[in-house]
């Protein structure tokens, strides 16, 4: 893993060699856990409408960060292709102690390829996320991401399907700016919009999932993420930029989740 981020290093860079002065924060490091729920209802031949809710915790398991939920519906046009979209409801803890709500919304496509003891996935998902209350030079208050997830599972069992997969995110209008570095600050900074590009999220997750009926089910996965994202920080007014960081982190979770299909 660390040699395949070192390779795709140079271009999570590239959309930042545009700014004079660039710094890159230290690799923070966590280990967390998820518990999700999720119903799933069959409304007729090939449409399904999902309910889901998921808790998060972090800092060694040690204190609950985020929880969601959300409502989903997907159609299987084929076989080999399902089409769905969706609302997820999310409350975040941000680093001031204080509670951030997000309303995403998202539309995907995933197309499937069964052998006889293996099924293999792409899924492609593209989400918009709205936050209230952000300073709009360094947030894009609807931002826009594209996630690419290739996935292989193992169906020769009777109960138990061992699967892995790798995601990819991509940030697709986060705030841009033109700018000159002085030697010790930043001057003739101007605000351009939200147009600026850039692979933020690199995913790998190995599990297994236990059907016990037609019914109930259970997940038991772990994940490792590796996060890029601009940090920026400017003055309320957008006429000042104080400084331009890409914050690096690679978090571990364990998950957990039940589904009850009916």
């Amino acid at each position: 893993m660390k040699r395949f981020l070192t390779l795709m290093l140079p271009c999570i860079l590239a959309p930042a060699l545009s700014f004079a002065q660039v710094t890159e924060s230290e690799l923070e490091t966590d280990f967390g856990a998820r518990i999700g729920l999720e119903l799933d209802k069959k409304l007729t031949k090939g449409l399904h409408v999902t309910l889901d809710g998921q808790v998060r915790f972090e800092d060694g398991m040690s204190s609950l960060n985020r929880y969601q939920a959300g409502l989903g519906l997907s159609y299987k046009i084929s076989p080999w292709l399902r089409a769905g979209g969706g609302y997820l409801f999310i409350e975040r803890l941000k680093s001031d102690g204080e509670w951030s709500p997000r309303h995403r919304f998202y539309t995907d496509v995933t197309g499937r390829l069964k052998s006889v003891s293996w099924t293999f996935s792409l899924r492609e998902r593209l989400q918009l996320t709205h936050r209230d209350g952000v300073n709009v030079y360094q947030t894009n208050p609807n931002a826009m991401a594209l996630s690419s997830r290739l996935k292989a599972e193992y169906t020769g069992f009777t109960a138990l399907a061992p699967y892995a997969y790798t995601e990819f995110r991509l940030a697709l209008n986060d705030p841009s700016c033109t700018v000159t570095w002085n030697g010790d600050s930043f001057t003739d900074y101007v605000f351009t919009g939200y147009n600026s590009s850039y692979l933020n999220r690199v995913r790998g997750v190995a599990g297994v999932q236990y059907k016990i009926n037609d019914h109930h089910s259970f997940d038991f996965y772990i994940i490792g993420d590796y996060l890029y994202d601009k940090e920026i920080d400017t003055n309320k007014e957008g006429t000042k930029l104080k400084s331009l960081t890409y914050g690096r982190s690679f978090n571990t979770n364990i998950g957990f989740g039940y589904m009850f299909s009916f």
